[in-house]
């Protein structure tokens, strides 16, 4: 491994900690969907396959990406492009009947599905390191500079809550005040957009029923009610199979939740799969190599001597933690239950291909930081 990460010139413990998370991502997928796929599709290998085939095509836009120059996506040329693409494929889908009442996908034929958000999320952080970095010296002009910087992720985020997404626009809205706090916004601003935002997000979540529901599950959960089979079934399932995988877990593909009771097992709630085949050990090795990659990513924006870099840098990796950590709060029922995925490890092509895009990306970064 030592020489194969010097021939390629990049972070290797990065690079490393990206595939061994794909490769145990695969591993899990298939363990979380095989009985549900051979019932569905007649082949427990249906969905570990898709998967796989995403997993190939991200690795190779990683390598691609990881040996072009990271300037490429200073120029307006390749933003503004960017960002047009990107917005209309985010108004598109709701143009595209829906499903399970939602329009987050666009769909060519019966088996390929784009999420166009996956693609936002990664845009949104190289339009705020292009307009951010030459704009360091003047982050206190709200009008010029806060306002005209937060016009994109507000346009990202009210098209992707009508989805409606409400868990990635909070990462979008996250992500959004870390690289403004990054540049040099004073913390007054933040708490100022804070507020403003505060009577939409609480129409959000108690004006619209489900919503609601899983706010009082959240705040009362009870998996010994009869509710257990209502509103809060997924957090009382997630919880079984997290609490019955014990120190060691059950074994790998013993797991009894996945077994049409744990709802989403392969997406998101593939965390408890994991917790209850492979343990608490299995579940921290886990969340290890999480912190592994965070460590490497933000040392990669924080010695980068370049602003567009290191602004680049520090929205990948805060990306990919932030959804990390939303994800595994909501299948340990420390958050209410929202639907996003676990980086590189849950199922689902579109999120594990641009991600790989975007640690490419990092990855070149990287090369210019001792």
């Amino acid at each position: 491994m030592e020489n194969m990460a010097a021939r390629i010139g990049v972070d290797k413990w990065l690079f490393f900690t990206t595939l061994l998370l794909v490769v145990v991502g695969l591993a899990m997928v298939f363990s979380a969907s095989a009985v549900v796929a051979e019932a569905k599709y007649h082949s427990e290998f249906t969905d570990v396959g898709r998967q796989a085939i995403w997993a190939l095509a991200g690795v190779a836009a990683m390598l691609v990406l990881m040996n072009i120059d990271y300037n490429a996506y200073k120029s307006t040329k390749f933003i503004y492009p960017a960002l047009s693409i990107t917005t209309l494929l985010l108004v598109t889908v709701f143009f595209i009947p829906g499903s399970h009442n939602t329009h987050r996908w666009i769909r060519f034929g019966g088996h390929f599905t784009f999420q166009p958000s996956e693609i936002a999320k990664l845009v949104l952080v190289l339009f705020l390191a292009w307009f951010l970095h030459t704009r360091l010296d003047t982050m206190r002009d709200w009008r010029n500079t806060l306002l005209r910087a937060a016009i994109i992720p507000v346009v990202f985020i009210l098209l992707i809550v009508k989805q409606p997404d409400l868990g990635t626009s909070l990462v979008l809205a996250g992500v959004t005040g870390m690289l403004l706090l990054l540049a040099g916004m004073e913390w007054r601003y933040l708490f100022g957009a804070m507020i403003a935002a505060l009577p939409g997000l609480a129409f959000l979540l108690l004006m619209v029923p489900w919503r609601r529901d899983r706010m009082l599950v959240f705040l009362n959960p009870n998996c010994d009610s009869k509710d257990a089979a209502g509103a809060s079934y997924h957090v009382c399932q997630s919880l079984i199979a997290v609490g019955s995988g014990g120190f060691s877990g059950r074994g790998y593909m013993e797991g009894m939740q996945k077994l049409f009771y744990l709802p989403e097992a392969p997406t998101d709630f593939i965390f408890a799969n994991i917790a209850e085949e492979l343990g608490l050990i299995g579940a921290l090795c886990i969340v290890t190599l999480f912190v592994v990659l965070g460590v490497r990513g933000f040392r990669t924006a924080f010695r980068s001597k370049d602003p567009f870099a290191r602004l680049v840098a520090f929205g990948i990796t805060s990306t990919i933690l932030l959804q990390a950590f939303f994800n595994i709060s909501v299948v340990l029922s420390l958050v209410p239950t929202k639907g996003i995925p676990l980086p590189l490890i849950s199922s689902g092509g579109t999120s594990l291909f641009f991600t790989l895009v975007s640690i490419g990306i990092l990855l070149n970064i990287s090369r210019k930081v001792d």
